[in-house]
């Protein structure tokens, strides 16, 4: 019965993710206008954008590899939406249960990018494949501050003797924050400050858009596509961005309000959608409007260095913490 029941929720929940990543969307847009002391677009744009897309011609360019460059969006916004299943989403416990784990989450992140690095290498454009390039080193940039953030987490578990510590529901059933003294509690705001600034890389937005950036490679990964298959990759990059916070929700924010019955499930999935916005607002529109474009040697010396030694600082004072 469960397992008919999980089924049915599937389109469900992908439904709600893709409203709630497109309407993010617009609200980024309107926030990011806001702060600029511009007007901006309406908060429906984006809805907007994706109707335009799929009612459009989709083109395929004779020098392309047409089967890649078709299957490519699909791949990217299907693999965006099973990471979803896998967390807790709206106040709720993940569809899949426990048939996923930390690791598996980080190792299904990494197939987005991949997606759409092949899609630009598939699509004969020396700008895309460029683009591609660019996708591949920052993705190999930004991983490791992530993997030191969520091995620290699990490390912290294990240390507070939590069995399966990289399983997400003894995440979210100990509270990182409970189980640590004053330095360890540095320690993970360090750790969550790396998350934030990990975040506008895991979504290509500004400072970490080199792998698009209109301006010197004219759209990069994308600038062949168009139609439905562009819609595809708008609405994964949404989705993708609900995705993300959603695990660093997961790992730092898992509190509900405790209120039992149904008013005690709709007042969890607003709290939660809540952070989902407040969390997406510094990570993404607050860095993006107060910074300018990296250059790609930039992005790679961001993560690589200053992240890095930021997460391990606050590895080690977490392990400082457990000794005193």
């Amino acid at each position: 019965m469960m397992m008919w029941i999980n089924i049915l929720l599937i389109p469900v929940i992908a439904f709600i993710a893709i409203v709630v990543g497109l309407l993010y969307a617009g609200i980024d847009r309107v926030l990011a206008a806001r702060m600029q002391e511009r007007v901006g677009p309406p908060l429906t744009q984006p809805f907007l954008d994706v109707y335009k897309l799929l009612i459009k011609q989709n083109i395929i360019p004779g020098k392309s590899v047409k089967w890649l460059f078709n299957s490519m969006p699909v791949v990217c916004l299907a693999s965006t939406l099973i990471i979803l299943f896998y967390l807790p989403f709206g106040g709720f416990d993940p569809l899949l249960g426990d048939n996923g784990d930390l690791i598996l989450v980080l190792y299904l992140l990494i197939v987005p990018a991949l997606a759409m690095v092949i899609a630009g290498l598939s699509s004969g454009s020396p700008y895309a494949s460029v683009g591609a390039q660019r996708k591949m080193i920052m993705m190999m940039s930004y991983e490791f501050p992530l993997a030191i953030t969520v091995v620290s987490i699990a490390w912290l578990l294990t240390t507070s003797e939590i069995p399966d510590p990289f399983s997400l529901q003894a995440v979210t059933g100990n509270p990182v924050w409970g189980l640590v003294g004053p330095l360890g509690l540095l320690g993970l705001i360090l750790q969550l400050l790396v998350l934030l600034f990990v975040t506008p890389g895991e979504l290509g937005r500004i400072p970490f858009d080199v792998s698009e950036a209109s301006q010197e490679i004219a759209g990069g990964v994308l600038v062949e596509y168009s139609g439905r298959n562009l819609a595809l990759f708008y609405l994964a990059n949404a989705v993708k961005a609900v995705v993300f916070v959603s695990v660093i929700i997961a790992l730092f924010f898992p509190y509900g309000l405790g209120v039992t019955g149904w008013a005690g499930i709709l007042a969890d999935s607003l709290l939660f959608f809540i952070k989902l916005f407040l969390l997406l607002f510094v990570g993404s529109t607050f860095i993006r409007v107060a910074m300018s474009r990296f250059r790609i040697t930039q992005v790679v010396y961001v993560y690589w260095i200053p992240s890095v030694l930021v997460s391990l600082t606050g590895l080690l004072l977490m392990l400082v913490d457990t000794l005193l």
